[in-house]
């Protein structure tokens, strides 16, 4: 890794067309959207359009998801021939998860957390690292117990996200138990939640001590937040936000991406919620949106990006 800003996985977003923009703008480390270890097992052809990867050589780790140890490890090996890490999602809070005991709800149930883990760290030859929240229920506060053990399992890093599973991405992330767990372990801790800005990972980094930042719900619509954490954090020096111009190039660029891919008819229809994000906040991007989702070509998606744009 060139740096320690991370892109963390996000389902329905960190595509291979996200993450080749996340890539362009510095990011150390970009990881897939989570894979189920048994959607590959059983050969669903959805999972192999998940774990695409572009060969530029950019570093890029797959998160694995699911509860049985042989089935992990084996799916962990399987696999590890064609990613630079592999990162295991332990804090994963929808209900569909949750319910499978998988996800978070590996943190009600350390021993077995540990059995997945450490089966997986033997079997394989790249890094082994995991994801997990503060907690489960919204009193709990079980990460420093389960960094150790995490760490006592042989992973090579953790991520903690400051929230328990209870909050979902509601309230204020906890970054004080980030904090607590890199006191805890002697294994790298990369911090997330609530870094929306470059002064928020700065600060992470400053309160917590933590090795690294990993960026989530702040890069939607908004690449350039990996360029511009990494070069105040190399330099001090805060770059400038995107301007208009910036924003409607980007929109091409992404579209392009993603429709090389994945085609017309799936690209018009992801790239809506992607030019909701891009465009939030800015004058008639309510309408722009209203539009866009009824927009069903790639010419009338661009001729409504660049006309209502173009004419703020």
């Amino acid at each position: 890794m060139k740096n320690n800003v991370v892109m963390a996985p996000m389902a329905g977003v960190t595509d291979l067309p996200f993450r080749t923009l996340v890539h362009e703008m510095g990011a150390g480390l970009t990881t897939t959207e989570m894979v189920s270890a048994k959607a590959i097992l059983y050969k669903n052809k959805n999972t192999e359009e998940l774990m695409k990867r572009d060969g530029d050589g950019s570093p890029v780790a797959v998160q694995l998801f699911g509860s049985d140890p042989e089935i992990m490890s084996d799916i962990a090996h399987q696999i590890e021939d064609r990613f630079d890490m592999i990162d295991v999602n332990m804090g994963c809070p929808v209900g569909k998860i949750v319910n499978n005991h998988e996800g978070s709800d590996l943190m009600n149930h350390p021993d077995l957390a540990y059995d997945i883990l450490s089966r997986m760290v033997k079997k394989c030859h790249v890094p082994i690292t995991v994801k997990f929240r503060k907690g489960f229920m919204k009193e709990d506060d079980t990460a420093v117990e389960f960094a150790k053990m995490a760490e006592s399992a042989g992973v090579s890093a953790v991520t903690v996200h400051g929230r328990t599973r209870s909050q979902m991405y509601a309230g204020k992330a906890d970054w004080d138990v980030i904090r607590r767990v890199k006191e805890a372990v002697k294994i790298p801790v990369f911090g997330n939640g609530d870094i929306f800005e470059p002064e928020d990972a700065k600060r992470m980094i400053d309160e917590t001590g933590c090795d690294g930042v990993a960026i989530a719900r702040g890069a939607q619509g908004n690449p350039w937040l990996f360029k511009r954490t990494i070069h105040l954090l190399e330099t001090g020096d805060l770059l400038p936000k995107p301007e208009l111009r910036d924003i409607i190039e980007m929109i091409h660029r992404h579209t392009e991406l993603m429709l090389s891919i994945k085609g017309e008819f799936t690209t018009i229809r992801e790239m809506r919620k992607h030019i909701s994000w891009y465009t939030e906040g800015l004058p008639n991007s309510s309408r722009l949106r209203a539009q866009v989702n009824t927009a069903e070509s790639i010419e009338k998606l661009y001729e409504l990006v660049d006309k209502q744009l173009i004419n703020v």
